[in-house]
């Protein structure tokens, strides 16, 4: 069996970590068009992830040294996930898809940083610049990801205002009853 160079298993790494971030965005941005989440909903997960990251500090704490750090970085990461992707799920915005991409990011790269002191020498450089490197490839994947769910939201709001103005126009055809019903239908139609 081939044996991998450092540098080609810290570029898969990265890459690893760039898909998932990518795919975490694809994911938030295809819930955008399903329903808002609930606030009951929200706030019981939010609560969940508290007494299990609560649950997993504790945890940290039989631990020292870097052990107890990297433990409850990988606590924070969980932590931010959770809660970040549910509040993503209940404003069901492109802002809030961000937002969490961003804070799991950022908890991802702390994360990596807290692995990172477990080395030393070059090593240690080589993995503060790789999780740099992935850090902002996820940042700048959340950024695509804000522009295009903006885009999305614009096209799709431009869509139906033709279609709401086409609706109208099939009431003109109409008089009296009939075209007053037919207005108020296109209204609810297109919520306008």
């Amino acid at each position: 069996m081939k044996k991998t160079s450092h540098f080609a298993r810290t570029a898969l790494q990265s890459l690893a970590f760039a898909s998932g971030a990518l795919f975490l965005a694809s994911a938030a941005q295809a819930d955008m068009h399903a329903n808002k989440g609930s606030k009951q909903a929200y706030e019981q997960t939010k609560a969940e992830a508290k007494t299990k990251y609560d649950a997993d500090k504790d945890k940290c704490k039989s631990l020292s040294g870097n052990a107890a750090d990297v433990c409850k970085a990988e606590a924070k990461v969980q932590h931010v996930t959770a809660v970040s992707k549910a509040e993503a799920a209940y404003k069901n915005t492109p802002k809030a898809s961000y937002d969490a991409h961003k804070d799991i990011a950022e908890a991802q790269y702390d994360l990596a940083k807290e692995k990172c002191d477990d080395k030393t020498g070059n090593d240690k450089d080589v993995c503060k610049k790789e999780a740099e490197a992935a850090y902002t490839a996820a940042k700048a994947d959340a950024e695509v990801q804000l522009k295009t769910g903006k885009a999305v939201n614009n096209a799709m709001e431009d869509k139906l205002d033709a279609k709401y103005a086409a609706a109208k126009e099939k009431c003109d055809a109409l008089n009296g009853d009939a075209k007053d019903a037919c207005q108020a239908k296109a209204k609810a139609d297109f919520a306008k």
